[in-house]
């Protein structure tokens, strides 16, 4: 008796379409997210007096917040041991030609005007270079403020003032990062599930579509 045909996993694809992110890369995605957002969250609720009011035991807030902070770095940690995770990083960390003035024809004429862009465009690679410089910052002020007995007055101050100032920053690009997501569900499925369809790839990243064609249909060559 024949077996049903299989469902789509993460070795099968449809000819249309394309593997973009594999198990452990969403993995450490979502894990950074709530990490991230829980972080946000808690401080929102600390900064904020009518927040606060609401849930009340503070002690609680604050552990909350202090430990999320320090975790926030982990998921990423863990991921290094995986093949896929440090290949996309070193996609993110190389500005490719097609980059140069991408940004700002994205700010004048939108994304999909923009030019055509690889695996990720610009403007992801700028926010993941702050995302992971500015958490190093966060983590490090955050930890002095937790033991403040291990630095001076003026030391403290100063970490009170950035580290206050760059959560606030951190927090309207991360709800602007939302924005993008909840504007494109084709990309939030290839978050969800590691597949994209091949046109949406033709048409937001051209170049890594490009790329991972095979060679009889005009893909890179082989070496």
């Amino acid at each position: 008796m024949p077996r049903p045909p299989a469902e789509p996993t993460e070795q099968v694809l449809r000819p249309d379409e394309l593997r973009r992110f594999t198990t452990a890369e969403r993995w450490v995605h979502r894990t950074t997210a709530v990490t991230m957002m829980v972080a946000i969250v808690t401080a929102a609720f600390l900064y904020l007096p009518q927040l606060a009011e609401l849930v009340g035991r503070r002690r609680l807030l604050v552990t909350v917040h202090e430990w999320s902070g320090v975790l926030l770095p982990l998921p990423l940690a863990v991921g290094l041991g995986f093949r896929s995770v440090r290949a996309d990083l070193r996609r993110l960390n190389r500005f490719r030609p097609e980059d140069h003035g991408w940004a700002w024809r994205a700010m004048r004429h939108g994304t999909r005007r923009a030019g055509p862009a690889g695996k990720f465009n610009a403007g992801q690679k700028l926010y993941a270079a702050f995302v992971a410089g500015s958490t190093l910052v966060m983590v490090g002020t955050g930890l002095i403020l937790w033991f403040p007995h291990l630095a001076a007055l003026d030391v403290r101050t100063g970490a009170t003032f950035v580290h206050d100032w760059l959560a606030l920053v951190i927090g309207v690009l991360v709800l602007g990062h939302l924005r993008m997501a909840f504007k494109d569900p084709e990309s939030r499925h290839g978050m969800r599930t590691g597949r994209v369809g091949r046109a949406w790839a033709r048409r937001e990243h051209t170049l890594w579509e490009r790329e991972e064609r095979p060679q009889d249909e005009g893909g890179p060559a082989g070496d």
